[in-house]
């Protein structure tokens, strides 16, 4: 068995960021997405790529997503994207 070290944990969560970074892709490409959301999923992306200590980038980005998820103008489908996003951010924090 391996023991994880903390660099190993670092690269690890940089991995899953990545991953996420690629959902939040996705729906920038989604048609469907309002125009305003489209802006502040980009600005939870720009946070996830900060220089900050990941823990901190993760809760920046929890608090964008919960502002957004209660709005109005998503769709069903894309709120449950958006809470997809937000399970996988708190696996890395």
């Amino acid at each position: 068995m391996t023991v994880a070290t903390p660099m190993r944990l670092m690269t690890m969560a940089e991995d899953q960021l990545a991953g996420i970074l690629d959902a939040l892709s996705d729906l920038l490409g989604d048609g469907t997405v309002p125009r305003n959301i489209k802006s502040k999923i980009e600005d939870i992306m720009r946070t996830l790529n900060g220089a900050d200590e990941i823990s901190m980038r993760v809760n920046k980005a929890l608090q964008q997503l919960d502002e957004i998820s209660d709005d109005t103008n998503i769709q069903a489908y894309t709120r449950t994207q958006l809470w997809n996003v937000v399970s996988l951010l708190e696996m890395v924090r």
